[in-house]
């Protein structure tokens, strides 16, 4: 029998119990720190964001960052909060001085949210705020205000110190901020704000030429001509080409990382294409233009329009109220600048000239290729009998459908465990015949000519780019031996190469297996490092005994249930602090045998050396 439907089926909610019950709206996805899309690093941008706003009013230079296990310490030398006004600017939803265009003209939050969903979503917040030789402290709990300190004298610099930690109840009990997030994210603040220094507990992060600075640090080989560099008012723009496949674009706006694009990047992407046709005189198809292109696009405007409340995505159409379009603004801009910078640099124009023109030649050839594939693979009725695909895919209007996820694992053996303790709905399986070619030197034709390839990249739906993906993660599941480990770098090779967006995006992930089973007649217990197998037989105690997993394969669909399910390990595949891949893949899987070989032999590990680790 269905409940009654009265007047006291209808509730109204605080914003702080919107805020906890909700917090998706807020923050996007809440996670326990393995991606840096993570919750936790949300968390952390909107307080640095405060900072960034006071920087670009003129106020404060520095901001210090300290990370203290699972709280973050964040310290800025702006004008500081006012102290009357503490509590609110803290806790009390929509409520800011960012609604005043003239106090912040070009600010990142507009909306009076972010600093209250940090409060609220906090085990412990702590904000005090310097001013003119006065300070206020104010504690609070869950959101809640726990102390409200008195206004008392200080010789403090003048600015807010803001300290928070994530609540586990939300977040997870074994979440933990990863440093290399932080830094990549304090990178990208010093790239955007030249003259300001940051550190992260006092190491320093600053910069002098900007994107191009950026792009330099994350060029993932060496680029084909020297980087373009455009600045105007309320843009900067950087650019060059390399020899991956792919586009790979850092867009900001307002200092915000917009790391879904927007109106300004499809703006961007649209007038390179026009400039460069027009410089030249030829029609050349815009994907051939930006085929390899490494790029970073920022702009500034007034009171943009996010899609979302994490802002990875602007929908702004014009620069503000009264101001040209976005796509004016910055068509005519590239339009001038670039044009300019093409006639004056012969030798880049040139370069520019020959990739374009390389990747058309490339474009035509794998068209024949790839028609030659689909019709072999109808003729043999191919369709993807190596995979054992899901019900919900990325994309679908499902709230599951982002945790769909494809295993690519080898052999029917472990596909046969994997496949019989799944979740049918979410969980795909795709099945290896064994090591997979090693694809580094080879062109992109390898994979129409490889049927397992062919296939893997069907399954995946990513032929034409990252749009079509059809699962939230991608995961290598390998044995955690030799040949498993080879298997796991020939396909990282493989995306690296032909689909490092995959990897850029976060997509890409290696399943964390158990090594060890230790168990008595009353408990099992599961281990996946030395360490903790250690530990377990000292909990254990007489009696036990331990059985090593050779391979996937030797795990029952009853126990591989409990390492795909709620408890999975998932280590993601990450490009961070990865400077060059182009050497990184020469030197591991290119045909440099005798120096591998003496590198493998210097860092060899006999068992009693690891022992004594």
């Amino acid at each position: 029998m269905a409940a009654n439907y009265t007047e006291a089926s209808i509730k109204t909610l605080s914003s702080l119990e919107h805020i906890r019950l909700r917090p998706g709206m807020y923050i996007g996805r809440l996670g326990n720190g393995t991606h840096a899309e993570d919750g936790i690093y949300v968390l952390l941008k909107e307080t640095i964001d405060n900072c960034i706003d006071e920087f670009t009013m003129g106020h404060g230079r520095r901001v210090d960052v300290e990370l203290l296990e699972r709280s973050v310490r964040v310290r800025d030398y702006g004008r500081g909060i006012p102290l009357g006004k503490l509590v609110d600017c803290v806790s009390i939803i929509n409520t800011g001085a960012k609604y005043d265009s003239e106090t912040f003209q070009k600010s990142v939050g507009l909306n009076g949210v972010g600093q209250k969903a940090v409060n609220a979503l906090s085990l412990e917040y702590r904000a005090q705020a310097f001013r003119d030789g006065q300070s206020r402290l104010v504690e609070f709990a869950q959101g809640r205000l726990r102390r409200d300190g008195k206004v008392v004298k200080s010789e403090e610099r003048n600015g807010t110190l803001i300290e928070f930690t994530p609540d586990e109840a939300l977040f997870g009990k074994d979440f933990r901020f990863r440093p290399e997030f932080i830094e990549d994210l304090l990178w990208n603040y010093a790239f955007l704000n030249r003259g300001l220094t940051l550190t992260l507990n006092g190491k320093a992060f600053k910069s002098e030429h900007g994107l191009r600075d950026l792009l330099q640090k994350n060029l993932s080989g060496e680029p084909l001509y020297p980087i373009v560099h455009l600045e105007g008012d309320d843009i900067e723009v950087a650019f060059t080409h390399g020899a991956h496949y792919g586009e790979e674009y850092f867009s900001f706006v307002n200092g915000q990382h917009t790391t879904m694009g927007g109106t300004h990047l499809a703006a961007f992407r649209e007038a390179l294409v026009d400039t460069v046709r027009n410089f030249f005189k030829k029609d050349y198809d815009a994907a051939d233009i930006r085929q390899s292109i490494d790029a970073a696009v920022a702009v500034r405007v007034m009171e943009p329009v996010f899609e979302s409340q994490t802002k990875t995505k602007l929908g702004s159409t014009h620069v503000g109220p009264n101001g040209p379009t976005l796509k004016d603004f910055v068509g005519k801009f590239i339009q001038q600048t670039l044009d300019v910078h093409l006639h004056k640099n012969r030798e880049t124009a040139e370069a520019l000239r020959t990739k374009i023109e390389s990747s058309e030649r490339e474009r035509k050839e794998l068209a024949g290729i790839r028609n030659l594939a689909r019709e072999r693979a109808k003729k043999a009725s191919l369709h993807n009998r190596k995979l054992r695909d899901c019900r919900l895919h990325l994309g679908d209007r499902n709230e599951r459908a982002e945790l769909s996820t494809l295993f690519i694992v080898e052999g029917d053996s472990a596909a046969g465990s994997l496949t019989a303790t799944r979740d049918v709905q979410t969980q795909a399986v795709f099945a290896l015949k064994g090591k997979p070619l090693n694809t580094y030197g080879l062109s992109k034709k390898v994979i129409y000519e490889n049927e397992e390839f062919h296939l893997l990249q069907s399954a995946l739906n990513i032929e034409d780019g990252l749009e079509g993906l059809r699962y939230g993660r991608v995961v290598i599941a390998t044995d955690a031996d030799v040949d498993g480990m080879h298997i796991r770098l020939l396909l990282i090779s493989f995306f690296l190469q032909f689909f490092p967006d995959l990897i850029r995006n976060g997509r890409l992930h290696l399943l964390d297996t158990p090594l060890f089973r230790v168990r008595n007649k009353r408990r099992t217990i599961y281990c996946y490092t030395e360490a903790e197998r250690a530990t377990a037989v000292a909990e254990l105690g007489a009696g036990h005994e331990i059985t090593r997993f050779k391979g996937l394969g030797e795990i029952s669909a009853g126990e591989f249930k409990d390492f795909i399910g709620e408890n999975i390990r998932l280590e993601p595949v990450s490009l961070n602090h990865l400077y060059n891949s182009d050497e990184l893949l020469a030197f591991f899987m290119g045909k440099n045998t005798p120096e591998r070989q003496d590198f493998i032999i210097g860092n060899l590990k006999v068992e009693k050396d690891l022992v004594a680790v």
